[in-house]
């Protein structure tokens, strides 16, 4: 199909920088964007069109790229908020461990709720997505064939995604003393890795142009050092690309790995060949330029750049969790690549960029070095060169057509001076209204071909409180305390006022 996309704003990239047009013209035949306009040249390429979807007062840009897409029921809404047992309450107990841990879905559940998170991500404007799901109601982690219902999900509802099954020999475990260990199952490690395989060549048959296929090794503190190095060696010989979680988490992870192992997170991946143009580092803020760790520059930065390795920016969930990335400005002085990811529910990447930002001006104290453009390029050509796609984020000629609308239309979004000002401190991911992928439309006037939202609303509720009450079964404390008690209210629930 031949379109031309009008809109009143268009942010694009003239092959050095991302610029803006107004009143513009994209045209779009089969996969690939052939013409970007504005003026006279716009009005011409939207009479030779066969199709013209006129955007309004929309701001379109690149498709928006999340490298940490989240692809459960969230988990967030249970633990970001303190509570009585908050430390020990969300992991395994270790006699759970020791037991026979269970799927708490069903495969036909667990499909459902991987098509819930899909939907979201398109609902809030995502349209590449490299997706992540707790392991915590798993019987160990993700399997072969979850993913590739997932992958199939994503193709048919036309969302691009890079994935794999996570794998993983341990897993975080609290003891009835209420300290936190690691139980080791060296056969789930292998099997785990073994399946992550087999769905790298079951993608290849495939040969689906939305569905890219990776390694994704689980937190590199749970994973033992036999299998990392052997994620490194598939990785460098399929040239496939590996997303690992390191310099997340300072008592779970840099702590963990001085007390086991004598090493430090980036080291750890040094020795097992990890540092590299292929790896993506999700969230990567514990280095030496943090105040937790040494609180100045100690080459961690310069480390990662010369290496070519990406880091997933998760700012949102990180201010949720009450950690942050030690200004992102300083990275991308230093060269290094920083795409971004959500992480959590919503998967907004519109919220999380104004989160960034902020913190970022807080950080500096100073109003002026919260870049906003370096966030909005994070999120579009910092995800494309994680993912070794220079084809996707930006709007340019030969760039494949993967394009995201949001409207400015709604009087709440207030008065527009600079759009994309306007849209990230006004509006949010639900502003999405339309979006297009490898030149296919997938979402429309906000809504998604085929996909009865409101009963997708009604089975994700019913999922996620099947999850929440799992909890008390896997709790440490072997008083299994109901999930009200796991997880209260804000304000007591009662029947009436007195």
């Amino acid at each position: 199909m031949n379109y031309a996309l009008r809109a009143a704003h268009v942010v694009a990239f003239d092959g050095t920088h991302t610029v803006q047009l107004r009143d513009a013209t994209v045209t779009v035949h089969g996969s690939c964007i052939t013409g970007v306009a504005s003026g006279a040249r716009g009005e011409q390429l939207l009479r030779e069109a066969a199709e013209v979807i006129d955007l309004g007062e929309s701001v379109l840009l690149p498709g928006l790229i999340d490298l940490e897409g989240l692809a459960d029921i969230d988990h967030l809404l249970l633990d970001s908020w303190w509570s009585p047992h908050h430390e020990a309450r969300l992991s395994w107990s270790a006699e759970y461990a020791r037991g026979n841990p269970r799927e708490v879905l069903t495969p036909e559940e667990r499909s459902t709720m991987r098509r819930y998170a899909l939907v979201q991500l398109i609902l809030h404007g995502i349209t590449s997505a490299m997706p992540i799901a707790s392991e915590v109601h798993s019987a160990w982690a993700e399997t072969h064939d979850d993913l590739l219902d997932t992958a199939l999900t994503a193709s048919k509802l036309g969302l691009r995604v890079f994935l794999g099954p996570s794998y993983r020999s341990g897993v975080h475990v609290t003891n009835t003393d209420g300290i936190p260990e690691i139980f080791w199952d060296e056969r789930q490690g292998e099997a785990g890795f073994t399946g992550a395989l087999r769905f790298l060549e079951t993608v290849q048959a495939l040969d689906d142009p939305l569905i890219t296929g990776v390694l994704v090794p689980c937190r590199i503190e749970t994973v033992s050092d036999d299998i990392l190095t052997r994620t490194a060696e598939e990785s460098a010989r399929r040239n496939v690309l590996v997303r690992v979680h390191a310099t997340q988490s300072i008592a779970s992870e840099r702590q963990v790995l001085c007390e086991t192992r004598n090493t430090a997170p980036l080291d750890l991946l040094a020795q097992a060949g990890l540092l590299n143009e292929r790896t993506i580092l999700a969230h990567g803020v514990f280095l030496d330029v943090h105040p937790e760790v040494h609180g100045e520059d100690r080459g961690d930065l310069k480390r990662l750049a010369d290496a070519g390795v990406s880091i997933a920016h998760c700012p949102l969930t990180s201010a949720r969790y009450a950690f942050q990335l030690e200004k992102l400005s300083q990275y991308v002085a230093e060269g290094v690549n920083v795409g971004l990811g959500t992480d959590s529910f919503p998967p907004d990447l519109i919220r999380g960029i104004d989160a960034g930002v902020q913190v970022s001006k807080l950080q500096h104290g100073d109003l002026g070095r919260g870049a906003l453009a370096e966030y909005i390029e994070a999120a579009t050509l910092g995800g494309a060169r994680a993912l070794k796609r220079p084809d996707l984020g930006r709007i340019a000629v030969g760039a494949t057509a993967d394009l995201v609308a949001f409207s400015l239309a709604d009087l709440r979004a207030g008065a527009v001076d600079d759009p994309v000002r306007t849209l990230i401190l006004a509006g949010t991911g639900r502003d999405a209204h339309f979006s297009m992928v490898h030149g296919s439309v997938v979402m429309r006037d906000g809504k998604l071909p085929g996909v009865d939202t409101e009963a997708l609303r009604v089975e994700g509720q019913r999922i996620f409180e099947k999850l929440r009450g799992a909890y008390s079964e896997r709790d440490a404390s072997a008083r299994n305390p109901s999930a009200a008690e796991l997880f209260p209210p804000l304000f007591p629930v009662v029947g009436k006022l007195l």
